[in-house]
C-alpha cells in the first residue's frame, strides 16, 4: 500500500461522509485535533455510545465525481493521482446498485443509467476505454457486459474488485428484464 496524500483537515468527501451519516465528522476533528481521543467524546445521534462506537448501517452510500472533460476537450482525459473532476454526486440506497445508480442520475449528464452515449464501434476501442483510467470507465465495463465480456476478462483489463464488477454484472442483467416487462400504468381508486 502506497500513500498518495495525506491532509489533516476535514476535506469535501468529508462533508459527503457527514451529510450521509449524520455523524458531525468536523465536530469530532476538531476536538481530536485539540488532543481528545474518540472514546472521550459522545456521540451526537445516541448520546449514549461513544465517537469511538461503530454502528450498524443498513444503506450504502456512493459518490460518484463529476467530470466535464466535454468543456476542456483538449485536455489529457486520462485518471491518474491528479486531481481532475469538478465535483461530485452522492447517493443513498439500500443497496450499492441502487446508490451507484443515482450517483449516475445525479451528475446531471442526462444518462438514464450505465450507458455510454455513443457506445465505441469495435471492441478494442471499448477495451481501451476500460484499460485506461477515464470518466467514461465504469460506463465502458457496463457495455463489456452488454458485449458478453466476463467479470475475469473485465477484472484483468481494469483491475477493478470483482466485487463492484459483479454488481456491475447485475445492473446489466436486470436491464433484459426492465426491457421485457416495461412499465405498467398505475391505477388508483
Amino acid at each position: 500500500m502506497v500513500v498518495i496524500e495525506m491532509n489533516p483537515r476535514v476535506s469535501r468527501s468529508s462533508a459527503l461522509a457527514s451529510k450521509a451519516t449524520g455523524f458531525p465528522i468536523a465536530k469530532i476533528a476538531a476536538k481530536l485535533a485539540v488532543g481528545y481521543t474518540l472514546d472521550e467524546l459522545r456521540n451526537d445521534i445516541t448520546r449514549e455510545t461513544p465517537a469511538s462506537f461503530e454502528p450498524a448501517i443498513d444503506y450504502c452510500v456512493v459518490k460518484f465525481p463529476r467530470w466535464a472533460f466535454e468543456k476542456f476537450p483538449e485536455a489529457d482525459q486520462t485518471l491518474t493521482t491528479q486531481m481532475k473532476s469538478v465535483g461530485e454526486a452522492m447517493a443513498i440506497g439500500r443497496t450499492f446498485k441502487e446508490a451507484l445508480q443515482k450517483a449516475v442520475r445525479s451528475l446531471e449528464q442526462d444518462r438514464w443509467g450505465l450507458v455510454m452515449d455513443p457506445p465505441p464501434a469495435d471492441d478494442e476501442a471499448l477495451r481501451q476505454k476500460i484499460r485506461i483510467p477515464n470518466a467514461e470507465r465504469c460506463f465502458a465495463v457496463a457495455e463489456g457486459y452488454r458485449r458478453g465480456m466476463t467479470t475475469q476478462e473485465l477484472f484483468a483489463l481494469s483491475a477493478i474488485d470483482p466485487w463492484f464488477l459483479e454488481n456491475i454484472r447485475e445492473i446489466v442483467e436486470f436491464e433484459t428484464v426492465i426491457a421485457s416487462t416495461g412499465l405498467r400504468e398505475r391505477r388508483h381508486a
